[in-house]
């Protein structure tokens, strides 16, 4: 497994993206699923970089480990910061439009979609939301 620990800033966000697919590359991950992958990245480091931390700073770490029975990438985000699990709040209904919709949402939807199993659990203080993508 490797890891990264970095600030919960949104400006960093391009240093997770380029970790996590330096680890997918060495695993000859094929380009649609990195694709897919950046996506979740953006949508939940992205949510820990403006929430997590309301008026002070706080790390992130980012971990990623490659299995081979079956082949799948799994990314776990750890944050101590305010406790929030993303799961739990409804899907939206994507048969409304934009403006019916209410606000947020979308993002975790999309994330659960595209990643074939994600989980949330609060523990020891610390938020972890697991991600796993068959390849």
């Amino acid at each position: 497994m490797k890891e990264l620990t970095i600030d919960a800033l949104v400006e960093n966000l391009d240093y997770v993206t380029d970790f996590v697919n330096e680890q997918l590359i060495k695993a000859k991950c094929p380009p649609k699923i990195r694709a897919q992958i950046d996506l979740c990245i953006d949508e939940i480091f992205g949510n820990i970089a403006h929430y997590a931390y309301i008026a002070k700073k706080g790390k992130a770490t980012v971990q990623v480990e490659i299995e081979h029975n079956p082949r799948a990438i799994s990314l776990t985000f750890i944050d101590q910061g305010i406790p929030f699990d993303p799961l739990a709040k409804e899907d939206p209904d994507i048969t409304l439009s934009a403006e019916e919709r209410a606000i947020g949402g979308l993002g975790i939807f999309m994330v659960k979609k595209l990643m074939d199993h994600v989980s949330y659990e609060f523990r020891n203080g610390k938020n972890i939301l697991r991600m796993k993508k068959i390849i």
